[in-house]
């Protein structure tokens, strides 16, 4: 993608000291079958005080921190490795139970979130 981008930063220079639409038509044909892109987005893309750079994605906010996850880990092990199915019903009733019995040392923080976690594939 960023040397597509390179390229048409270089034959946007060309496009726009064109003079006629023969050659803009050239340049474009020229760029659209090196790269296999459409010849109307080539053209928007093309313009002048269109940002060639490419658009950074929001982050999303992390749910879960290393403790729940490491947590979880255990519990996952622990059941031999259930799909998220069979492992969110486990979740509900058996991280207290684990708790009591030692097996699992989580703070309450850690095992309310372990109970409320909504794993792929789970409707709820």
């Amino acid at each position: 993608m960023h040397s597509r981008n390179e390229y048409l930063k270089v034959l946007r220079e060309k496009y726009l000291k064109a003079r006629t639409k023969r050659e803009k038509s050239q340049i474009l044909d020229e760029y659209c079958g090196n790269t296999g892109q459409a010849r109307k987005y080539v053209i928007r893309k093309i313009q002048p005080g269109v940002d060639l750079g490419l658009k950074q994605r929001k982050k999303r906010k992390e749910t879960y921190d290393s403790q729940v996850k490491a947590a979880l880990a255990k519990v996952w092990e622990i059941f031999d490795h259930p799909c998220g199915q069979r492992l969110k019903p486990l979740l509900e009733v058996e991280v207290d139970r684990l708790s009591e019995l030692g097996e699992l040392r989580v703070s309450g923080e850690v095992a309310s979130k372990l109970k409320r976690m909504r794993l792929p594939l789970i409707e709820s």
